[in-house]
């Protein structure tokens, strides 16, 4: 999830505009973890099976 879309619970505004130390800090720990940060681990492991099972189908094919 996108900090855009969170709000604070601290102060009731968007995190995104980093009202209160409690959004900035929020804020902040967000941008750190980077695009693949806020999926969670089945979502990782799903992902990946996709991938594998895609590859696979595609070398299938090619043979």
């Amino acid at each position: 999830m996108t900090y855009d879309r969170l709000v604070c619970a601290n102060c009731a505004a968007p995190v995104s505009e980093g009202r209160c130390p409690v959004c900035r800090a929020n804020r902040a720990r967000l941008q750190q973890e980077g695009f693949l940060g806020g999926i969670n681990p089945m979502a990782l492991i799903a992902l990946l099976a996709v991938l594998i099972a895609a590859v696979a189908l595609l070398a299938h094919q090619t043979v």
